[in-house]
């Protein structure tokens, strides 16, 4: 909405749509490029908090946090070439992306506690209220969104 005052036009603000916080991180696979990621979403949520006055508590944090690892993690192992980490939120979600350059889908294995090793994406259906994988011309794409507030 513009309001004009006098002659002057004042932008007031309330029309300006208002588009979600977007970062995203280029890793190439190098020794500590999982913490790197973890950091920049850290980073991110700061943002969050500052930008959009989204509420995230230490547990939610957390969670985001470990979606993170685990997803980049998978990235790291199981492609060939670099991964990209892609952040997107607003006050009451985050959805956190990552490309990799292998065309293989990840597979979720049945719950077993017995089993050493491949929870990742166990892990990450069970934090996230959204999961989707698909194929993308360059490999493929894993999406987790997770809302504040919802455990």
């Amino acid at each position: 909405m513009i309001e004009h005052v006098g002659g002057a036009v004042i932008p007031t603000g309330f029309d300006v749509p208002v588009e979600p916080l977007r970062r995203a991180a280029h890793y190439t696979g190098e020794p500590g490029c999982i913490a790197e990621a973890r950091s920049f979403a850290a980073l991110f949520l700061g943002r969050l908090r500052t930008e959009w006055c989204a509420t995230i508590d230490e547990a939610t944090e957390d969670k985001v946090l470990l979606v993170v690892s685990e997803l980049v993690t998978n990235a790291d192992r199981h492609s060939n070439g670099p991964y990209i980490l892609d952040l997107e939120g607003t006050d009451d979600a985050v959805t956190i992306c990552v490309y990799d350059s292998s065309s293989a889908l990840p597979r979720r294995f049945p719950r077993d506690p017995e089993r050493v090793g491949r929870h990742g994406l166990e892990i990450v259906h069970a934090l996230a209220a959204e999961v989707y994988v698909e194929r993308v011309p360059v490999g493929k794409r894993v999406r987790a969104v997770m809302r504040f507030g919802v455990g």
